[in-house]
């Protein structure tokens, strides 16, 4: 069994509020559980208006399949909505 992780820190321009990085970061993770069936968690920076941090996990028999899916869900979410993807980091264990 594999579990793939991906981090990914996000910078929300945009965001005037906590309400605001609430909306976009709920949003965005009920699409990549919709999506791509992973789980998803906002890690840190719960109450900081224009950052977020969010884990994203996934389990296969193949670490090919994690990498793949990972990576369209990385290349998704780059171009998702009004955010900035500034950081990333994939694991597999």
């Amino acid at each position: 069994m594999i579990v793939g992780t991906l981090l990914l820190r996000l910078h929300l321009p945009e965001a005037r509020s906590l309400k605001d990085k609430r909306q976009v970061v709920s949003s965005l993770m009920s699409r990549l559980r919709n999506r791509y069936g992973v789980s998803v968690a906002e890690l840190s920076d719960l109450d900081v208006w224009q950052s977020a941090t969010l884990g994203v996990a996934c389990v296969s028999s193949s670490e090919s399949v994690c990498r793949r899916l990972l990576g369209d869900l990385e290349r998704w979410v780059e171009g998702a909505g009004p955010f900035e993807v500034v950081d990333t980091l994939t694991e597999m264990r």
